[in-house]
């Protein structure tokens, strides 16, 4: 990050956290939040060089989530869904798509998101995709079903989606919003991140072009059409972030009421400590697993949100204090994304189970 780029980082922070209260308290869809990450760039890093990005390293990356995190977790998450559907984009071999569509990523000027939890951690215990995909004569897909949990989609230009065909091979497609048979929810009510405007998107007899598929049929298309990235790591990363949001508070309290210092610090130890762990895994020099790692991120965002609320009293209660809106959005990382190894660690952390 050179010190253009990081005067830029300083401003963009500044401006999240301005309004980070608001964007909770409205529930709507961050749209200046998003205009002042096109303003300053944050688009561009994560595309290569070649389609006018950044080619920002994963570290870099990473780095940066950690920054936005602590401002206002609701537009770094929109960003992470973002970036998960550029990704796949830029992982596929349809050099069609890539050339038509991440350009205009890069600028900020088209706006993505992505549905591909029902083929990895949602809806797995049904009998039936909850999605299907039906491949016609001439080689088209018609989608039946739902896609669950996707983010911004009535903001997106084009959706990046997974779907299930009969045989159990599975497809993704980047589809255009506006798509006949596709209808976008306008967003849940949700405990925290209400304003990501995350829904379901249904698709009644929706065609998809052969030159819309981005990989597939197979098996396993996740596997298959990674596009590389942080993976895991990057829930693990804003639950960081957020701890680090929280720690600040604490500490800012401890300056001016000594029964706080020793709880303070050390929980700032272990989000240091924890941050330091994430570091390492980035550069592969660190053995922990990517489950151990958000196993432990869970379990300190939620001990450090909870700390700042308890030293906040009844201030923190009130729902425009950043305290009570920290512990809300903490819970967020125990359901998102959260394979069940990890949902089963911290069942038996919150049990006192061994």
């Amino acid at each position: 990050m050179d010190s253009q780029q990081s005067e830029q980082l300083d401003a963009l922070c500044e401006g999240l956290s301005s309004q980070a209260s608001l964007v909770d308290a409205s529930g709507n869809w961050p749209e200046q939040q998003l205009k002042l990450c096109k303003e300053y760039n944050v688009f561009r890093w994560f595309v290569n060089l070649e389609f006018g990005g950044w080619g920002w390293s994963e570290s870099q990356i990473l780095a940066g989530y950690l920054r936005l995190s602590q401002c206002c977790l609701t537009t770094t998450f929109i960003l992470t869904q973002w970036n998960a559907a550029c990704k796949r984009i830029a992982g596929s071999n349809n050099q069609r798509l890539r050339q038509l569509l991440l350009p205009q990523l890069a600028s900020g000027e088209m706006f993505t998101t992505v549905g591909i939890s029902h083929l990895s951690t949602s809806r797995q215990h049904l009998s039936a995709p909850v999605l299907q995909a039906t491949e016609s004569p001439d080689g088209a897909f018609l989608l039946n079903g739902f896609s669950p949990w996707v983010t911004g989609a009535t903001a997106a230009d084009v959706l990046v989606i997974g779907a299930t065909l009969q045989d159990e091979r599975q497809i993704m497609m980047a589809i255009p919003r506006e798509r006949i048979g596709l209808t976008c929810g306008p967003g849940i009510p949700l405990v925290a991140l209400t304003a990501s405007c995350t829904d379901q998107v249904n698709f009644d007899n929706v065609r998809v072009e052969p030159n819309e598929v981005l990989a597939g049929p197979i098996k396993d298309v996740l596997l298959t059409n990674s596009g590389g990235g942080t993976g895991g790591l990057q829930t693990s990363t804003l639950a960081v972030g957020l701890a680090l949001a929280a720690t600040s508070f604490l500490m800012d309290q401890a300056s001016k009421r000594p029964e706080l210092v020793a709880v303070a610090t050390k929980i700032r130890e272990d989000v240091h400590e924890l941050q330091s762990t994430l570091e390492k895994i980035t550069l592969g020099t660190c053995d922990t697993s990517v489950a151990e790692l958000r196993q432990r991120a869970n379990s300190l965002v939620l001990r450090s949100t909870q700390a700042a609320l308890s030293a906040s009293k009844g201030a923190g209660f009130v729902a425009t204090h950043p305290a009570g809106r920290w512990a809300r959005e903490a819970l967020f990382f125990l359901v998102w994304s959260c394979p069940q190894p990890v949902m089963t660690a911290n069942l038996c952390e919150l049990a006192q189970l061994s």
